[in-house]
């Protein structure tokens, strides 16, 4: 089951690859869907090497395959937040709420770490947080994930398309000030297609 949703995380980047390069060509360095394909098409090749690890080695094998095999910020943000996840999950084999929540919070601090970003200055952070956040409240009010996949869902798609209201401060999108308004991050993008397929797929 775990394998099956990487591959489909990995199949929807492959697939988007155009799109997040199209997007990142109006503010950044247009290279994010093509390296991230790249790093993406890497991991499903092997996922057949995957099927006897624990869960933690295949998120810290998954990091580092980002980290080696793709260019740009995009490589060290996911590559450092999937170790981050694999290095939280060491010894865990039970996954319930609380593990996913230290899961995701796991990556946002990695991806906080490595890129020195918070919540508001147009990275992948304004995807994950909010989706955290909602998470976590909807936890403690009791519900289970199965009660809130769609609400999770757009609640991250809002979030990735309020990112075309926010001046980006960070990376090559920084440069552009007040221009880079009106258009939306690449990198949330890419991490609201990740959140829909890891819903969408655990239902199913």
């Amino acid at each position: 089951m775990f394998l099956e949703i990487i591959e489909k995380i990995s199949d929807e980047i492959i697939k988007n690859e155009e799109y997040l390069t199209e997007l990142d060509r109006e503010i950044g360095d247009g290279d994010h869907g093509v390296n991230l394909a790249r790093g993406f098409t890497e991991i499903k090749n092997q996922l057949v090497n995957f099927k006897d690890l624990p869960v933690s080695d295949v998120f810290t094998k998954m990091g580092m395959i980002l980290l080696t095999k793709v260019g740009g910020a995009s490589g060290a943000l996911y590559g450092t937040a999937f170790m981050s996840a694999g290095t939280f999950l060491k010894g865990k084999t039970e996954f319930d709420n609380q593990v996913l929540l230290g899961t995701l919070n796991s990556m946002i601090e990695g991806i906080q770490r490595r890129g020195k970003a918070v919540l508001g200055e147009k990275t992948m952070l304004d995807t994950v947080i909010p989706t955290y956040d909602f998470l976590k409240k909807s936890f403690d009010d009791g519900k289970t994930l199965k009660d809130i996949k769609d609400e999770v869902i757009e609640v991250a798609k809002n979030s990735m398309e309020g990112t075309k209201d926010i001046i980006a401060t960070k990376g090559r999108a920084s440069y552009l000030g007040e221009r880079s308004i009106g258009h939306i991050d690449p990198g949330a993008v890419s991490s609201y297609l990740m959140i829909k397929v890891i819903c969408e797929s655990i239902f199913c």
